[in-house]
């Protein structure tokens, strides 16, 4: 994993909302149901609200009922960087932002299995979309 963006905690806060700091930077997580990109339906690519890397398409995109917008592939294999997360007692696999290490969530095995199997739980919080014309 080598980062493209570097910034300080400080210069982020200059570019992103409270509650984006607190999730993207911050490993935070937005309540379930929450969040604007939930329901959200639009053609097009989620991309990361820190750096603008194309991270999700909106084809993979699929209702999980879980409260967060959850999709069962990554935009490519090199988006995503992936690290075991023990915090709260749990064993999971928290995805971030390869580009900038933005906390995106995490990545379970209960995804559609006639996809992948896997269920890219995102925050809408780490995630700015771009309509596909």
């Amino acid at each position: 994993m080598t980062r493209k963006v570097e910034k300080t905690l400080e210069e982020w806060a200059k570019t992103l909302t409270a509650t984006q700091l607190k999730v993207a930077r911050g490993k935070g997580t937005e309540a379930p149901f929450s969040g604007k990109f939930n329901a959200h339906t639009e053609d097009g690519t989620y991309v990361c609200v820190c750096c603008g890397e194309p991270l999700f398409e909106s084809e993979h995109k699929f209702d999980a009922g879980c409260g967060w917008p959850s999709f069962y592939k990554p935009a490519s294999e090199t988006v995503i960087d992936e690290e075991v997360d023990t915090t709260l007692g749990m064993h999971r696999t928290e995805v971030m932002c390869d580009a900038c290490g933005a906390h995106l969530g995490h990545v379970f095995p209960d995804g559609p299995p006639e996809k992948t199997g896997l269920r890219y739980c995102i925050n809408s919080a780490s995630l700015d979309f771009k309509e596909r014309k």
